[in-house]
């Protein structure tokens, strides 16, 4: 008996402790409570979720067919009991813990071929999460001008539609778009995301291409060539003389000809020095490089030429 005594004390200690423990950690461990208690104070955020493609159960993956607004924002029973108290459950919207946020979305959308190149994108490396686009719930209702249809809009729960949506941070684009030579953007001919993959991709400037010539061929084929003559800077890169999103010297150029064409043909040939009285039309040496001060007016070749002669050779039409 005094061999056993030992033991049984030892026993009830053990259980003591165990039990302390248990309690101890069951204070702060969360539990889920259903979307029904959610609803008590947060009706009309959960009416648009019902709404949404979140709420479907239909669609495969959906958060109705798991916890609903618990998979999303995690387990609710303490958020319950501490009356909404902020930092008791993950909360989307507020301009913080941005990587959080995402790792949450990522946790269902991770394995979508849309999202490859996440973790290397320019967006996610500078904070930017996921509920800065995209609401967890239903959408507000689209706009006519948007330039995506209203079902891929809701489909999305895209916070605005595109280009308003990126113009939010982007506001230099904006101001772009808005010269008077531009791509059809604002005429909804054309959308952000034709040229750009907003969640990432090997090209710069998270373009849908390694290149920014590829990326435009992809419209303007007929520039691609081959051609017997190129013009170097057009092989090299389209931006050394256009300006993508828009420019106030049509088409898209970077500078008014001939200024923009002097920069690297300002030695020989067509000097860029001032013209008098002495070249124009009336003087003693008439010159035709005064109308217009253009140099494609002579060559409109100017991406590349195929005719064998010295014609082509100078880009001359």
């Amino acid at each position: 008996m005094r061999r056993l005594l030992p033991e049984r004390v030892v026993s009830v200690v053990v259980f003591v402790i165990l039990c302390f423990m248990s309690a101890a950690y069951g204070q702060g461990r969360s539990d889920y409570i259903g979307s029904d208690m959610c609803k008590q104070c947060h009706e009309d955020m959960y009416d648009n979720y019902v709404k949404s493609m979140h709420g479907k159960k239909y669609v495969s993956g959906s958060p109705a067919r798991r916890e609903g607004c618990e998979s999303c924002h995690g387990p609710g029973s303490i958020h319950a009991q501490k009356a909404g108290e902020k930092g008791t459950i993950l909360s989307f919207g507020k301009p913080n813990n941005a990587k959080g946020k995402s790792a949450q979305c990522m946790a269902c959308h991770g394995d979508s071929k849309h999202l490859t190149f996440w973790n290397m994108s320019r967006h996610n490396t500078v904070g930017v999460s996921c509920d800065l686009c995209h609401t967890i719930h239903k959408g507000p209702k689209t706009p006519l001008t948007s330039t995506i249809t209203p079902a891929a809009y809701q489909r999305y729960l895209l916070k605005m539609p595109v280009p308003e949506l990126c113009y939010g941070c982007h506001q230099d684009v904006r101001s772009q778009t808005m010269r008077q030579s531009h791509h059809p953007v604002r005429e909804g001919m054309m959308a952000c995301y034709d040229c750009h993959s907003v969640h990432g991709s090997f090209g710069p400037k998270m373009m849908k291409s390694d290149t920014a010539n590829e990326l435009c061929y992809s419209c303007h084929a007929e520039k691609r060539g081959p051609f017997m003559f190129e013009h170097p800077p057009v092989a090299e890169n389209c931006m050394n003389c256009h300006v993508a999103h828009g420019s106030n010297h049509t088409p898209l150029l970077v500078r008014k000809t001939p200024q923009l064409c002097q920069n690297c043909h300002d030695a020989s040939q067509h000097p860029g020095r001032p013209y008098t009285s002495f070249e124009t039309f009336k003087g003693a040496s008439p010159s035709n490089r005064m109308f217009s001060r253009n140099c494609r007016l002579c060559h409109s070749t100017v991406h590349g030429s195929t005719s064998p002669t010295s014609r082509g050779e100078h880009f001359l039409r």
